[in-house]
């Protein structure tokens, strides 16, 4: 069996009159993050560890802020392309593990939802996706509550 292993990571800044979307979920906060796109950082780090896994490159190569067509984009679409392109080239999830890092909202009530809809785009068992959240401690850009940052781990198998 063949196995391959990439790493993401995504950092998004906090603003008003956007929406908090995490992990395809979104969760009421008066903050949201700011992005081209839906800006959802576990989204974002989750697709780099399966394209890095693979030596794809990152997001930013299939879907370019400066595209009109990404804007406001719902990233759960995004990972949907990123895992047809995975399944293409002979490779499936074997694993996902990601944590984010917010020090608010408190995310662990919305973490089963993230799973169940990660699970879903990408037709595997939410037992495969691991999520956890935690806080920075008040320390750097994500303590100071000026942005929200998520890292991942895929684990690839060839199909």
């Amino acid at each position: 069996m063949n196995l391959r292993i990439g790493n993401g990571y995504d950092i998004h800044r906090l603003g008003r009159d956007r929406r908090l979307i995490l992990g395809g979920v979104e969760i009421p906060h008066e903050l949201g993050l700011v992005g081209h796109s839906d800006a959802d950082v576990i989204v974002h780090a989750i697709m780099d560890a399966m394209l890095g896994a693979l030596s794809l490159g990152d997001i930013g190569l299939y879907f370019p802020p400066s595209d009109p067509q990404w804007k406001n984009a719902d990233s759960l679409v995004l990972l949907a392309k990123v895992n047809a392109l995975i399944l293409e080239k002979g490779w499936a999830i074997g694993n996902l593990d990601s944590t984010v890092v917010a020090e608010r909202p408190k995310l662990k009530p919305h973490i089963s939802a993230m799973r169940e809809k990660l699970a879903s785009v990408l037709e595997i068992e939410g037992d495969r996706i691991g999520i956890k959240a935690t806080t920075n401690e008040k320390l750097g850009p994500v303590g100071r509550e000026e942005g929200i940052a998520a890292y991942a781990v895929a684990l690839l198998v060839s199909s």
